[in-house]
């Protein structure tokens, strides 16, 4: 009987299984871990709140004792403490933890608890933080913004529900934000379209961030071509859970109904020459200097392509720490390809 031989390539495949069920079986423990911290945070806040006093110092003594037995553990601090005891009261009346919030590093909960005063808003954000992998930095960047609110507000400026399939238009509307912000460096109170669209060339990665989860770059002043004309997109992205192209064109003026029908053809162009079998029907967004709602809605009922319309804001200046962890272009499209 022969031992069997094994080719690099079988080799290599197996390889990969065990690393990849390493990883996995890693980020497991981990969460599991930090679920098991987190509980155990909610249970002494439970015993906090039952016997902490005002003038009583039940935090302070017990921050003393904690210390004494567990001198090589942190987060046992009169601040630490004071945070489990609101991180209790802010909990207690639920069944259970929510799962988003079992799941998040306590620094994370905490700039939650900090910032956020309602209940529904909060879970909200941990939701998204523990969707999309976000950073404390991320997190607290991304409430100073207002994500929430410029993620409601946009809801009603697509016509999604009417001219894409139920599903799609769900995960489509969720890709949405009114304004949105794009935080970009030297540019001038009055820049024109092209200086925008350039200066977010420059710094993708920042604007990958605003966009949300799942935009990939394709490219700017795209370049569509019929045998006669040539046509240039601002922007053009592809959308991984979306499965779509996402066609963005850039206005630094205020929004007028005529810009509706312009996308439009672009959608259209991107779905004839680009779209695949395997490809949802692309989806345009179109950004503007400032918008009349009303203007909007009713040019959004002119048109069967699916279009939302946003206004945006430039900001100059992004914290340092939060572009530091931000991945670059070069590092999206290589996970991406992978």
């Amino acid at each position: 009987m022969t031992k069997k031989e094994f080719s690099a390539t079988d080799f290599t495949e197996l390889i990969q299984t065990v690393k990849q069920d390493i990883l996995k079986t890693r980020l497991r423990v981990q969460q599991n871990a930090n679920s098991e911290l987190i509980n155990l945070y909610f249970r002494i806040g439970k015993i906090i709140s039952q016997n902490a006093k005002y003038g009583n110092k039940f935090i302070k003594e017990f921050s003393v004792s904690l210390k004494v037995d567990f001198p090589d553990a942190a987060g046992f601090s009169e601040r630490n403490l004071s945070r489990m005891k609101k991180f209790y009261e802010e909990y207690r009346g639920l069944s259970i933890l929510p799962p988003p919030v079992a799941k998040l590093p306590w620094t994370h909960n905490c700039i939650l608890l900090d910032k956020i005063n309602d209940l529904s808003v909060r879970l909200w954000y941990a939701e998204k933080c523990f969707e999309d992998s976000w950073s404390k930095v991320v997190l607290d960047h991304q409430i100073d913004l207002k994500l929430y609110e410029r993620q409601a507000a946009a809801q009603k400026l697509t016509n999604f529900e009417n001219n894409l399939p139920a599903v799609q238009s769900e995960l489509a509307r969720d890709i949405i934000k009114d304004p949105y912000i794009f935080e970009l460096e030297n540019i001038k109170e009055k820049a024109v379209e092209a200086d925008i669209e350039n200066a977010m060339t420059e710094k993708i990665k920042t604007v990958l961030l605003e966009l949300g989860k799942g935009f990939s770059f394709v490219g700017s002043q795209y370049k569509i071509s019929t045998p006669q004309n040539d046509y240039y997109i601002d922007m053009l992205f592809y959308h991984l859970e979306l499965r779509c192209y996402v066609v963005v064109e850039l206005k630094a003026v205020d929004f007028k109904p005529e810009f509706i029908g312009q996308l439009g053809f672009y959608v259209k162009a991107v779905d004839k020459t680009l779209r695949k079998q395997w490809d949802n029907p692309s989806i345009g967004l179109l950004l503007c200097k400032t918008k009349d709602k009303i203007s909007v809605e009713w040019a959004l009922e002119t048109t069967n392509a699916p279009i939302g319309v946003s206004s945006y804001e430039v900001c100059t200046k992004l914290p340092q720490e939060l572009l530091e962890k931000l991945p670059t272009e070069e590092e999206i499209n290589k996970l991406v390809n992978n």
